[in-house]
């Protein structure tokens, strides 16, 4: 009996050890070091992963997949890819780049995957991150406001900036003018496009562009580095940025899909732009490619949203009525990259794409996207409307991604500036006065730098600040009328905000009338705010009786607006 106990315990022996070493971390192929010295909240912490082995091809995750594993002092379990930044003689260099968004105690460890089974695991790591000031990541809170981790509300104000100059543009035009000019002007928020001449981070072959280098890379090193210094700069000027992955042009027959790495004519798995949102095999390969955007950019609390497509509607339709690509492939598609894009981002960034003008059947439907986004041309008028009928219509955050006069680059814009600044104007307001996170964005950003309307941002911005001071980010539609101007209004905690615009063809003089609950009698101070030049002037007191607030005014020019802040105190 002794002699086969012994026996038996030698075989136990032979069968464990090579798991207890491997728990240990004695022979695992993992080696990691953290790069950053004291690790805070809401902040970048870099670590180095050396990999015992090397790939022939880092970048598919289907090959290979280095993970972080961490466990948040809440006790909550966080996944978090890494990516590969160097291939060596006989091992391969990785990079991890977590933000925690908790302060406390963390434990954590590195699992690599090759051929979705075989695992190696390091050895347990644990960093305690210090309490920060900081407000973290940006995600939907109701229809009017985005929250931060730190429960602080948000609205977005800005521009679309989706490239920098091209090649035959103002050289002034890059990120770093625009980014200080917004930055400097209060603005918080913009929307960026991943192509051709814009950060081609999947775009081997660049085009339009000087600032860009074609690569034979699987991911574009020119396209990734100013990624980068763009991510680092809108850190420190406390901007906010939505980023498109793909744009339209680049999934229309000869409009960029003869240059698109997923066309099959280019070594892609795609015969044409429909297949690349039916193909199982272009599914994983764009996988690859968000899990290398979140991967490397997703530790940037300043990313506000991703946006998988710019107006994929363009690429659906062929002219206004033919339909090239099949809308359930698109929404089915978006359903899936959306699951898949939530399950690697441990940080829960805002989810959306955008149309321009034509929804897609069942796209705004889908619970995965957090946001639905449209783009408006030449009815700017709508806005108002619109905004309050799809936010009714699929309950949840609506935006307008674009807006603007005329959409046609065509024309010159110089034979009707005054209506494109009028225009401009208005858009915000409208967005402001109206249940949407993110006010409505300009898209010919060049332009109105020339007209310098970039300034006006301060307007809109210090009502915004205090409509969120007045009401914590609680915000309350209310009934407004002002005979043949328009008028709309919101109640902000105690105090009303109204906005009264002029587009009547003459002066307006009359009663604006607010709706309030006949409850309410209180006696309200009135300023009102001149978005042109910024001042204020009381406009003495009124009394809210019998449901109504009512106040007057005069001599209000055609196509001028102002703004009426109605508060219990001086």
């Amino acid at each position: 009996m002794d002699r086969m106990l012994m026996d038996f315990m030698k075989l136990l022996i032979t069968l464990l050890l090579p798991i207890l070493l491997f728990s240990c971390g004695d022979h695992s192929l993992i080696q990691y070091q953290p790069l950053t010295e004291h690790i805070s909240q809401y902040d970048k912490a870099e670590f180095r992963i050396s990999v015992g082995d090397t790939f022939a091809q880092p970048y598919d995750s289907r090959l290979v997949a280095l993970n972080m594993i961490l466990e948040s002092p809440s006790g909550k379990s966080l996944f978090l890819p890494a990516y590969n930044e160097a291939q060596r003689e006989g091992s391969s260099v990785w990079k991890a780049c977590f933000t925690p968004q908790e302060a406390g105690e963390y434990s954590y460890h590195f699992e690599l995957i090759r051929n979705g089974e075989e695992i190696d695991i390091s050895e347990n790591g644990n960093f305690a991150a210090s309490a920060s000031e900081k407000d973290g990541f940006l995600h939907t809170d109701g229809f009017w406001t985005l929250r931060f981790d730190s429960g602080k509300p948000f609205r977005g104000i800005g521009e679309n900036v989706s490239w920098e100059a091209r090649a035959w543009e103002n050289p002034k035009w890059t990120y770093d003018y625009f980014l200080a000019s917004l930055s400097g002007n209060n603005a918080n928020f913009f929307r960026v496009w991943m192509c051709p001449w814009n950060f081609p981070v999947a775009w081997p072959e660049v085009s339009s562009t000087d600032r860009y280098t074609s690569s034979e890379e699987y991911f574009n090193p020119s396209g990734i580095k100013r990624l980068d210094e763009v991510v680092q700069m809108i850190d420190s000027m406390d901007l906010y940025m939505m980023l498109a992955i793909n744009h339209h042009g680049g999934f229309i027959e000869n409009r960029g899909w003869e240059h698109n790495r997923y066309n099959a004519a280019n070594g892609g798995p795609a015969a044409n732009p429909a297949a690349f949102f039916a193909s199982p095999e272009a599914r994983e390969m764009f996988k690859n490619q968000l899990r290398y955007i979140v991967a490397r950019w997703g530790c940037s609390p300043h990313i506000a949203a991703w946006e998988f497509f710019n107006e994929v509607d363009n690429a659906v339709f062929y002219g206004q009525d033919s339909i090239i690509i099949p809308h359930q492939a698109v929404t089915n598609w978006h359903k899936e990259m959306a699951a898949y894009l939530k399950s690697i981002d441990p940080y829960d960034h805002i989810v959306t794409t955008s149309v321009s003008h034509r929804e897609i059947e069942g796209l705004y439907a889908l619970e995965e996207l957090d946001l639905n986004q449209m783009h408006v041309y030449k009815r700017t008028k709508q806005i108002p409307e619109e905004i309050l009928m799809y936010t009714e219509k699929y309950q949840k955050p609506f935006s307008w991604g674009e807006f603007g006069y005329e959409w046609d680059w065509n024309k010159d814009f110089s034979t009707f500036a005054d209506e494109m600044d009028h225009d401009y104007r208005i858009g915000l307001w409208y967005g402001l006065f109206n249940p949407t996170p993110i006010l409505p964005m300009t898209w010919w950003w060049e332009f109105f730098d020339e007209r310098s309307m970039t300034t006006y941002f301060k307007s809109v911005a210090e009502i915004n600040d205090q409509m969120l001071e007045a009401g914590g980010g609680a915000f309350e539609k209310t009934e407004a009328h002002a005979g043949n101007a328009e008028a709309y209004a919101v109640k902000c905690g105690k105090t009303y905000f109204v906005y009264l615009l002029n587009d009547s063809g003459r002066a307006f003089n009359g009663d604006v009338e607010i709706t309030v609950s006949e409850s309410e009698t209180t006696d309200f101070f009135v300023k009102a705010f001149d978005p042109d030049s910024r001042e204020y002037q009381d406009r003495g007191k009124t009394a809210s009786q019998n449901g109504r607030i009512v106040f007057s005014e005069k001599d209000l020019e055609n196509t001028l607006c102002k703004v009426f802040i109605l508060s219990t105190s001086e």
